[in-house]
């Protein structure tokens, strides 16, 4: 027999089971189908278990580093077993409240593999979903027929053809959630936000860590400015940088308990951790039984993100845009809002905090010089150091700065880069004035606390207009 829902929901991690509590609170009857835990990769092999390391990793490097604050540096003992099972209990916390969201919201939720079904004596329209028991492989599948169906798949590590991951030597992000011993030295391919989180954490916690980066400068896609200052503190801490390399199956191996590479000199590593981006998680979930068109991989949708089915729906790591979970949330609650018969306020990516958790921490939001230079969009730069802001000095900045972009017409803010302590915290309160299009002066007349980190973005304010106070 088969189940009746308004809304199924195809994957339950951070888009899927926010999508489906915004449809129970609109009186939708909702179900939410995951072939492993609520949660996702977010909760269970991404932002919340690599903070929670990046965390042991910080209590590490404060006593290693404790002189600085007048307190005797102390080289600290642990076990990774240890980090792990704090790890764990952060990520089952978390998981038990999103199970209670689910029963409270009287949502069905499903555990196995969905599959999305053409029209067939279920429904007219594709979009019936079919769910094949993880237990039992000759079970009949589940059928839940639907009015509109979400897709929030999201996605998984992406390998190299000539480097597939072993789990073993050669390790993905997830089998970096499980890594009982920190080897004594790991290559990490990939100088994007990934792999600089875990280029901080693992050297922090004593491996020699070396970032393999294929462009001329890490996280190609943000300021120049952040770039050469997160290079600069990490290399300082001791991390190694290789930019502009080139690798294929001619320079590297994989033998003997390591690898190695033949660059201009030969490197050998006890692991290598491949972060080069991640792929959506769409095959075998019955694409090809609906009308659903690609792009780039990825699956295509409109501004309300309603696919060429225009009952289904897709959000997240799946569709190819910013691949944040916050991001993926507003999309969840904007396609449900729509269809609810609702008009919610458009997502501007441009409006979106990125965050880097790395030591020191990485916020921006909005554009950047390149960005703005390549679509020759006029701007004024206003650069402030975070030491001339005494909370910033006491909690140790020593490479931070706060950056604002604004039209020199307009004054209005076009885009923002902070590097420092705290910073993914004061990245909103710049994400809130933006989306109440507040002018850089508004930005630096309105009361912030002393002392407190966000007077940067005060004196930035106030810069923008010629009216600093501190530089």
């Amino acid at each position: 027999m088969a189940n009746q829902y308004d809304l199924v929901v195809l994957g339950g991690g951070t888009a899927g089971y926010v999508a489906a509590i915004k449809a129970s609170k609109l009186g939708m009857k909702t179900a939410v189908v995951e072939s492993a835990k609520l949660g996702g990769t977010c909760l269970h092999k991404g932002c919340i278990p690599t903070k929670s390391f990046l965390k042991s990793a910080e209590v590490v490097s404060v006593m290693k580093n404790a002189s600085e604050f007048g307190i005797d540096s102390e080289t600290p003992t642990f076990e990774m077993k240890n980090i792990i099972d704090s790890k764990n209990k952060v990520v089952d916390q978390m998981y038990n409240g999103i199970n209670y969201l689910m029963k409270k919201n009287k949502i069905d939720v499903f555990e196995g593999h969905g599959r999305i079904l053409g029209p067939s004596l279920f429904s007219p329209m594709a979009g019936t979903i079919a769910v094949e028991d993880p237990y039992d492989d000759e079970a009949e599948s589940e059928i839940l027929v639907n009015q509109n169906l979400l897709i929030s798949t999201g996605s998984k590590p992406r390998e190299l053809s000539f480097l597939p991951f072993d789990h073993d030597l050669v390790l993905s992000s997830d089998d970096m959630m499980e890594l009982l011993d920190i080897p004594e030295s790991i290559a990490i391919i990939g100088g994007g936000v990934i792999g600089l989180e875990f280029a901080s954490l693992l050297n922090d916690l004593g491996a020699e860590v070396t970032v393999l980066e294929a462009g001329v400068n890490i996280l190609p896609n943000e300021d120049k400015d952040v770039s050469s200052a997160l290079k600069k503190s990490l290399t300082d801490k001791g991390v190694h940088f290789e930019t502009e390399v080139s690798l294929d199956e001619n320079n590297v191996n994989v033998e003997n308990g390591s690898v190695k590479f033949s660059l201009d000199d030969e490197m050998i590593f006890d692991k290598v951790l491949v972060a080069i981006g991640r792929s959506p998680n769409i095959d075998d979930i019955g694409i090809t039984n609906t009308k659903i068109e690609m792009d780039n991989g990825f699956i295509k949708t409109n501004e309300h993100y309603q696919t060429k089915d225009a009952h289904i729906y897709a959000v997240g790591d799946c569709i190819g845009n910013l691949q944040l979970a916050h991001v993926a949330s507003k999309e969840a609650v904007n396609a449900v809002m729509h269809m609810g018969d609702s008009e919610p306020y458009q997502l501007d990516y441009n409006q979106v905090p990125r965050c880097i958790y790395t030591s020191p921490e990485v916020a921006s939001i909005g554009r950047t010089e390149a960005d703005l230079k390549t679509n020759d969009i006029a701007f004024k730069s206003h650069k402030i150091p975070l030491n001339a802001i005494g909370k910033a000095v006491i909690e140790g900045n020593k490479n931070g700065f706060g950056k604002l972009l604004v039209d020199p017409e307009t004054k209005d803010i076009l885009g923002v880069s902070l590097v420092g302590p705290k910073v993914t915290e004061l990245i909103n309160e710049v994400a809130l004035a933006q989306f109440l299009d507040a002018s850089a002066l508004e930005l630096g007349t309105s009361v912030h606390a002393h002392p407190s980190i966000s007077e940067v973005l005060m004196e930035l304010g106030l810069d923008a207009e010629g009216m600093a106070i501190h530089v």
